[in-house]
């Protein structure tokens, strides 16, 4: 299997226009996820009766086959980014779930009575204690769905989006291994890249972690 540079060569701009809508579709579906996952969590920690059937939705909705999730939103929003984006963000929701309730469960009761004891309204202490202190756990989660996101894109080729994907389609069609070659290295690279500036933005925002290492 070989590769045709010249072809890369002559696509430059082609490549780069469906990169940056890749990552678009992906880092959309990571920011809504934790705009929906965010007080769910809060709900799911301080209301423990809910947080079973809320970690268990988010399971349910994990099952779906991506495909079908994209199919079953045709009719509602047809074929635009909009259905990439809630599809993507439906698959985001099981894991930014999880990790921020298992965040916020981490936070010690010490330092939540000490915060209490200290006149802190419980929205001020959720803001400038539990949070910060979950903010690891979150991030973690944070990691794992950008990762998953940018890799479930590719999938949304099916409905006519899919940025990067668009390149495995192209070339499975016409016999020609270099775009879905180049379409997988760029997807990895994508990946590779926004995890490591994840983990760049948890150090700069953490710094507790460091000095207690």
């Amino acid at each position: 299997m070989t590769v045709d540079w010249s072809w890369i060569g002559d696509h430059t701009d082609d490549l780069t226009t469906l990169t940056f809508s890749h990552l678009q579709a992906a880092l959309s579906a990571v920011f809504f996820g934790l705009l929906i996952s965010l007080p769910l969590a809060v709900v799911a920690h301080r209301i423990r009766p809910l947080r079973g059937v809320l970690l268990g939705l988010s399971n349910v909705l994990f099952t779906i086959p991506s495909i079908a999730v994209f199919v079953l939103l045709l009719p509602v929003s047809g074929l635009t980014r909009t259905t990439t984006v809630i599809g993507l963000t439906i698959y985001t929701l099981v894991v930014l779930l999880r990790n921020t309730v298992e965040g916020l469960d981490s936070v010690p009761a010490k330092t939540k009575e000490a915060a209490k004891a200290m006149g802190t309204r419980p929205l001020r202490a959720l803001l400038t204690v539990e949070l910060p202190l979950a903010l690891p756990v979150i991030m973690a989660g944070v990691r794992i769905a950008t990762v998953m996101s940018i890799s479930l894109v590719s999938v949304a080729t099916y409905i006519g989006d899919g940025g990067l994907g668009q390149l495995f389609t192209d070339g499975f069609q016409r016999n020609f291994p270099t775009p879905v070659i180049v379409g997988v290295v760029l997807t990895l690279l994508l990946a590779l890249v926004a995890d490591a500036l994840l983990v760049a933005v948890q150090y700069v925002l953490t710094p507790w972690t460091r000095r207690r290492a």
